[in-house]
């Protein structure tokens, strides 16, 4: 499993599994639609008065699992990393990769509050449990990803 590879893979999915810490250190999850750059950078729309988003902006870090969705395929991907908002010219060029996967995105800029986060990579696995005879597991650190 190569870099590229495991960037293919993430991008055959359109949505991830994130967790976040709250501020009382308790856990909360969401179902969010993803858009991923080639740089593993990971981006989803919510509102700003949603938990995931008031919990990021009091601890920027996050885990998602990607994948594991469909029967009979076993292959996962878990990411670690850190969220931010951002805004400007960067914050432009993560919606532009966002609307390429959900053009619909633009529909919800009318939302009140409607913001968009950032997440990079610290550390990524792959797993693939389907692998023969023995299960693929291949560890990426953000330095090997950007390699």
């Amino acid at each position: 499993m190569t870099a590229g590879e495991l960037l293919a893979f993430m991008r055959t999915h359109r949505v991830a599994v994130q967790a976040s810490v709250t501020a009382d250190a308790g856990s909360q999850a969401a179902v969010v639609g993803i858009a991923i750059t080639d740089g593993f950078e990971v981006v989803f729309d919510t509102l700003g008065s949603s938990r995931k988003a008031k919990n990021l902006r009091a601890n920027r870090s996050i885990a998602l699992v990607v994948g594991g969705l469909m029967p009979g395929d076993e292959r996962t991907v878990q990411y670690e990393g850190d969220a931010d908002e951002p805004e400007g010219e960067e914050r432009d060029r993560l919606t532009a990769a966002y609307y390429q996967v959900y053009p619909d995105g633009r529909d919800r800029l009318s939302w009140p509050g409607l913001t968009y986060f950032r997440v990079r990579p610290r550390w990524i696995r792959y797993s693939d449990f389907g692998h023969q005879p023995a299960p693929l597991i291949v560890e990426f650190t953000a330095a090997e990803l950007t390699a």
